[in-house]
């Protein structure tokens, strides 16, 4: 009766972690939009100053929640392949390390803001050379955590899956076509094929969104399948 419940509990920690995950980098990426998107960052960053830092907390709060459904699945997937299992948790630490660079570069780039418009009338040019290369940090962080090193990581956890049939194989079947299309995306994006905010960019991140999602509302309503641990 413990081990059911445990492992009950743990499944439905997954699942809200992988929908608070999604929802805090959208909201993360909306509230960012200020120092990040607007042709006027140098003075809109500092004026939406609380704004950006809200956008920061909440990719602090997608970092706690990608590492926390790795470690928490963890028990679970090295029953099956301990050495993927430590590989997946691995590479999750990696995806978080670089998010949270992006975290720095945002927070740089607003105090590159405040700075700005503290000096009253400085030489721009200076503040915009700082500017791109900040930007470019936070580009790059984006292209490779979000993108580049999840799709790994949904690749290994859903290879698991499908093995032991945890879950129904629709989802893992979702996540390792989903994770093929944001490696893609990622490839594209750094060749300059693609832009990475583009409807292109959309519709290759929507499989792996839609397994993510798919993942989460079956593990928070089901939990793992309880007879593929019986059959180990």
């Amino acid at each position: 009766m413990k081990m059911e419940f445990s492992t009950r509990t743990a499944s439905k920690i997954v699942g809200v972690l992988f929908i608070v995950a999604a929802v805090t980098a959208v909201l993360g990426a909306l509230f960012y939009a200020p120092v990040l998107n607007d042709p006027d960052y140098l003075i809109q960053g500092s004026a939406h100053a609380n704004q950006v830092i809200l956008g920061a907390i909440m990719e602090l709060i997608l970092v706690v929640s990608a590492v926390g459904t790795a470690t928490t699945m963890f028990p679970f997937l090295k029953k099956y392949n301990g050495t993927i299992a430590l590989w997946h948790v691995c590479f999750r630490f990696l995806e978080a390390i670089v998010i949270t660079i992006g975290i720095v570069s945002v927070l740089s780039l607003l105090a590159l803001s405040r700075d700005y418009v503290a000096a009253g009338a400085p030489d721009i040019a200076s503040y915009q050379a700082s500017g791109t290369l900040l930007k470019a940090l936070h580009d790059y962080t984006f292209l490779l955590g979000p993108n580049f090193f999840l799709g790994i990581n949904t690749m290994m956890y859903s290879y698991i899956f499908y093995k032991s049939k945890l879950v129904p194989r629709f989802i893992p079947v979702l996540g390792m076509t989903g994770s093929v299309l944001i490696l893609l995306a990622a490839m594209l994006e750094i060749f300059d094929v693609i832009d990475q905010v583009s409807a292109w960019g959309a519709i290759l991140a929507l499989p792996i969104f839609a397994n993510e999602m798919s993942l989460a509302v079956w593990l928070i309503a089901k939990g793992f399948n309880r007879s593929s641990f019986q059959d180990k």
